[in-house]
Parts: C-alpha cells; structure tokens; sequence
C-alpha cells in the first residue's frame, strides 16, 4: 500500500482560497482523469466539500506523487502552485488512512461530529468507481471509512458534540433564540437543489417555518424537491418550485435564506439584497452554505440583513465540543487504522502465496506425470493414491511457512516478506500479477455494489 492524500481545508487555509480552489463536478472528473495519466498514480478518488479539497491516490513514488498531485490540484482549481502550496497537506499509507477515518468519524469537520461528511465520502467513492479511477486500495479504503464513520455515531456521544453544517448555520442566525422559536412562522427560501440544499429546506420545515420556495437552475429537481416536502409523508410543509429568475422576487418575501449552489460566481449580489430590503420592517437573515460563496459579502453591511456564511461559521465553531466522546473516537480511529493496516499488509502476500502454491500443484503434477512414463503398469487405484500422497507431502511443507508468511506480513515493516517468498522460491512475476490482477478484478464488481 503506498496511499497518499494531498489536500487543504479549512484547517489549513483561508476561506479566500478555498472559494477559489473549489472544483465544479466537471473539474473533479478531469482531475481524476488527469491523475491516473500521470505515471506515480495507479488509483485515485477526490473527496471535495464546501470545506475540503483531498485527492486520494495509491502512488509508486512518494515524492514524485506529491509533486504531480500538488500541480494537478493547482491546474485544476486555477489557483497557482505558488500561492497553493503553502495551504496544503500530505499524509502517506498509515497516517493517511488516519486522517481519512478521521475525516469521516467529524473529528476534522468545521462543526465536529457532523454526519453529513459520511455522505460526501460516499460520493467520492462513487465518483471514483463510475470513472474506474478507484481500485482495490481505494475501494476497501473508502468502504472501510464509511463503516468506521457510522461506528463512531452508533457507540458514542458524538452526535451529541457535533450536528450538521445546517443547523449550525441555523444557530448562528437565530443567536441567543432557540432556532424552533425563532424559525416559527416565517417564510423560507432555498436557493438550489442539491443534497445541502435538500437537508436545508427538511431543517428548516421541522424548525417550523410556514412556507418554503425552491429555487433552481433545473426547475425539476426544484419541483421533485417541493413535492416530496409538501407530502404527508414528508415534512407536510407548504412548499412550492420556482425558476432561477425569480429569486429577486422571492428574496422580497422571504424571511430567512438558504443558499448553496455549485455556482462559480455570486448567485445574490449585495445591490439585489440591498433592494430586497429597501421597504420592509423585519429582518432577512441569509445562510450561504457555498463554497465559492452564492451570497456577496457585501451583504453583510446591508442595514436589517444579518449573513451567516462559511468564513463566519469557521470562527464560531471554535467551542470545544465534549472531550470524553471526541477521546473515545479517537481511541475507535487509532483501532481502525491498526486494523486496516495489518489486513492490507495481509492482503499484499496473498498473490504471492496463491502464486507459490500454483508452482507446488504444477511441480505435482509434473513429477506425477514423469512417474506415470517411468511406471506405465500402474493402475488407477494406484496413481491416485501416489498423486494423492506427494500432494500432501507438499502442502504439509507449505502449511505452516505460508500460514507464518501471513502472520508475519500483517505486523508494521512485513511487507518485505513477500519479497523475501518470492526470491527464495524463485516466482514468476507474471504469475503473482496476473493473481494480483484476478483480486483486483473481483474486488471491483463486489465493491461497486456495496456504496
């Protein structure tokens, strides 16, 4: 295993240049594209949310990985390598893996503990199956997170630490009120349709607004939404569609903003938002959950608007949330990348064992033959139980050199040992690849069933 991430986030740069590092999900597809030509990357997924961008990949040679990752990441986000590199961040095999587990359990979300990121690693491993960038490493890798993620939620507290992006941004603006008091009643408008937009407007229906607008630049993902939110099933919220165009409109009416969009460029400057409120007596409050940014800073100096929007949400989310549980999903992470790693180590001997045991059965086979030319009188009783007998001598040989192997490869440092095999009993590289190859192939029908 040789996983490398390189990546930024919130933690290690400002909002300013996450806005502009952000990949549309054209960019995302071209980056990986580009990142299985590049000759160090065999395999590779990007994990892109509105506060991280980390390309994973498995890479031959660690610092010509982190080179050509860095500069696909730079070209790609139209952010120059110069003015990038001091934001990013490198982690290889075992710390990267935890950092990934450690992403997905919230331990690095802006508000620790949130649970939305488990779907966002989720689309990542998707994205990386549907365009056969994500092999073997990747999709055990992913898989593995998931499941650590959802461990983390279901034997700790940390649900109790943490919430989502959502209802953090929902607090910010309702302030010292409780967001269910201060929501009553009011008038809501959703800008976009996306999975953030979709927890938005369900957020904001159970908080009891009154009414809730969709808006969209494909009006019918904006009307499936409304649909399933008007429905009894549903949130039973009165809840219609609207196109892009009518935002204006509807920012006149509305009391409260969610906007999150895969716009490249502001979706509500602050001279329409200055007009919004040029005749009214209430407040609008305005929760921009983009990255780059829908909502124009400038919003913020509008006399009656009070803006939530991410570089506001990285400052109040500075209270420490409750050490106890974030310490017991830390000791769950410390166990899971343990695990992960010695199964990995295991995994890597497997084709060179499978390939040792292939030339013993064809070594059998070959002396069994060699007899039956020597010994033509034999019958077939008799060749059975010859072939039967110099079958068991040789896997009682094998057995326990094979089973230690084994042992040995799972412990940190034990990947030397299928070197070692293979030198001693002089394999066939061809033979333990086209094995390695066989896995691979099979492992990538079982995973892309299992996301």
């Amino acid at each position: 295993m040789s996983l490398l991430v390189v990546g930024l986030s919130h933690r290690s740069a400002p909002v300013s240049i996450l806005e502009r590092a952000a990949l549309s999900a054209d960019t995302r597809a071209k980056l990986l594209q580009d990142t299985l030509a590049a000759e160090p990357a065999t395999e590779g997924t990007v994990l892109a949310t509105c506060n991280r961008i980390e390309l994973y990949a498995d890479v031959d040679k660690f610092h010509a990985g982190v080179a050509e990752l860095s500069t696909l990441l730079a070209q790609h986000s139209g952010v120059g390598l110069d003015e990038l590199t001091p934001y990013l961040y490198v982690h290889y095999e075992d710390r990267a893996v935890h950092h990934l587990f450690s992403v997905a359990c919230g331990l690095d979300s802006m508000v620790v503990g949130e649970g939305q990121i488990l779907g966002q690693i989720k689309d990542a491993l998707a994205l990386g199956q549907d365009l056969h960038t994500a092999g073997r490493l990747l999709n055990d890798l992913f898989q593995q997170a998931l499941r650590v993620g959802k461990r983390a939620h279901s034997e700790t507290g940390i649900d109790r630490a943490g919430q989502s992006l959502v209802t953090f941004g929902l607090e910010q603006l309702a302030q010292d009120t409780p967001v269910e008091t201060w929501a009553k009643g009011k008038k809501a408008l959703v800008i976009g349709a996306g999975s953030m937009s979709s927890l938005a407007a369900a957020t904001l229906a159970r908080s009891g607004v009154s009414e809730i607008v969709i808006a969209n630049r494909t009006l019918a993902r904006a009307e499936r939404l409304a649909q399933i939110l008007a429905e009894p099933g549903g949130t039973g919220v009165a809840a219609h569609a609207v196109e892009m165009v009518a935002v204006g409109d509807e920012l006149t009416r509305a009391d409260v903003v969610v906007s999150c969009t895969g716009a490249t460029g502001l979706v509500l400057t602050g001279e329409a938002v200055e007009d919004a409120v040029q005749d009214r007596t209430t407040p609008l409050f305005l929760l921009d959950l983009a990255m780059p940014r829908d909502i124009d800073a400038a919003a913020h100096r509008v006399p009656g608007v009070r803006l939530v929007d991410i570089e506001s949400l990285a400052e109040a989310s500075a209270d420490a949330p409750m050490a106890a549980d974030v310490d017991q999903v830390r000791g769950i992470v410390s166990d899971e990348v343990a695990a992960f790693g010695a199964a990995q180590r295991a995994a890597h001997i497997t084709p060179t064992v499978v390939a040792l045991r292939t030339m013993a059965a064809d070594v059998v086979a070959s002396e069994v033959a060699r007899l039956e030319g020597r010994l033509p009188g034999l019958d077939e009783k008799q060749r059975a139980e010859i072939t039967q007998t110099v079958r068991r001598v040789v896997d009682k040989l094998l057995h326990a050199p094979t089973v230690r192997v084994k042992q040995l490869a799972s412990e940190p440092g034990g990947a030397g040992y299928a070197d070692a095999l293979r030198t001693l009993f002089d394999l066939d590289p061809e033979t333990v690849a086209s094995v390695s190859r066989a896995d691979l192939n099979d492992a990538d029908v079982k995973n892309r069933g299992r996301v």
